[in-house]
């Protein structure tokens, strides 16, 4: 969900729904599909956000073609849909889609330098004083909606999601996956 998140400055969801194979409280599930609603900001409109995981993939995937008509050959990565057209992509490789329709479009400049890995931004920061490309403000939120996906398929529903005050709205059984109550005396 990196991509979708830098791209589409996308912070913290408000309603989360997974489903996938039935609960088992030890193991998890071997497929499982999360929706996420995420809220307007800055000058981009609320939007929904759909991951696959563990094999399963969107039904339009095995529609789309390269521009020679052979079916795209695309393991993983990101489909951003929009009104007038997709753009397929993974960390080297972008395709807007239909190919035909857009081969007249001119890459845009690149806005995120190149990451020189994270182990090695890591001990630059250090060394440096500066802050990594995925900080804890970037990657706290990406996780946190990472595990709102576990935390909607654990309780088996649809988690409606209030980020200020890190409760979920709808569902006790499903904050005490958040946060449990501590027995009276102890606190965190």
């Amino acid at each position: 969900m990196d991509l979708a998140h830098w791209a589409l400055k996308l912070r913290h969801p408000t309603r989360i729904e997974s489903k996938g194979d039935p609960l088992d409280p030890v193991t998890p599930p071997q497929w499982c599909i999360v929706e996420y609603a995420y809220p307007a900001r800055e000058s981009m409109p609320a939007l929904n956000l759909t991951w696959y995981d563990g094999g399963k993939r969107p039904e339009i995937l095995s529609t789309l073609k390269d521009k020679t008509g052979k079916p795209l050959d695309w393991s993983a990565g990101q489909l951003f849909v929009g009104e007038k057209g997709m753009i397929l992509s993974d960390y080297n490789r972008h395709v807007l889609l239909p190919e035909e329709e857009f081969a007249d479009v001119a890459r845009p400049a690149q806005t995120i330098s190149k990451s020189i890995g994270h182990h090695n931004e890591w001990v630059d920061a250090i060394k440096n004083d500066k802050p990594t490309t995925c900080n804890f403000e970037y990657s706290g939120a990406l996780s946190e909606a990472v595990m709102l996906g576990v935390v909607s398929f654990r309780s088996q529903q649809a988690i409606d999601w209030d980020a200020v005050n890190l409760k979920v709205k709808n569902d006790a059984g499903a904050q005490q996956l958040i946060h449990k109550e501590y027995r009276k005396g102890w606190t965190l």
